[in-house]
């Protein structure tokens, strides 16, 4: 793993235990020598993770839609800044940029940006690792959705199976370095059940 996109919130959330997490990545990322794409912001998450990276000596590359830079929220020490005119850019710049890619607590732009790459991997456009870091269980209702998602048919177990989940940064990057993508699984027929 050379790069790592990380998708997160712009705001810091509730716990002090979601930036915690974020500054935890942010210096396990440096420290291996892994390069942060994320998405240029210097306010809540986005803000804690890139600095921390870059205060321990990490690579940050930042990838903006000129109308959130403009509105002076993008952050001014990064390694690389990039702006974009569309969130579409974005997403796409990101996701050429990364090798796999990592959900820490957010909101919805979070979701949008996490479950697109995760579909497109799920569809072979992308083979990348896909991770969640589960920050004080804040992804347990969405991971319980999944499953639930799985056990109707909407969701193959082989494609469930590429969501990677940990609570730690290092378990959750070891695993994603040695991700493999799955092979196409059966479903199994009602009359099998």
């Amino acid at each position: 793993m050379h790069s790592l996109c990380v998708f997160c919130g712009s705001n810091p959330g509730a716990a002090p235990a979601y930036a915690e997490a974020a500054a935890d990545l942010g210096r396990v990322l440096a420290e291996r020598g892994v390069s942060l794409v994320y998405g240029g912001g210097r306010v809540g998450l986005m803000g804690v993770l890139a600095s921390s990276a870059l205060a321990c000596g990490g690579r940050v590359t930042g990838v903006i839609p000129e109308a959130l830079a403009t509105k002076e929220l993008a952050h001014d020490g990064l390694t690389e800044l990039r702006v974009v005119g569309s969130m579409h850019e974005r997403k796409a710049l990101m996701s050429e940029l990364s090798d796999g890619f990592i959900a820490l607590p957010g909101g919805i732009g979070t979701l949008d940006e996490w479950f697109e790459v995760w579909t497109w991997s799920q569809l072979g456009f992308q083979p990348k690792p896909c991770g969640i870091l589960n920050v004080a269980g804040y992804y347990d209702h969405l991971l319980a959705f999944l499953d639930h998602m799985t056990a109707e048919r909407f969701l193959s177990p082989p494609h469930r199976s590429m969501a990677i989940v940990e609570e730690t940064p290092d378990l959750l990057i070891d695993r994603l370095a040695s991700w493999q993508p799955p092979r196409a699984g059966k479903w199994i027929e009602p009359e099998e059940r």
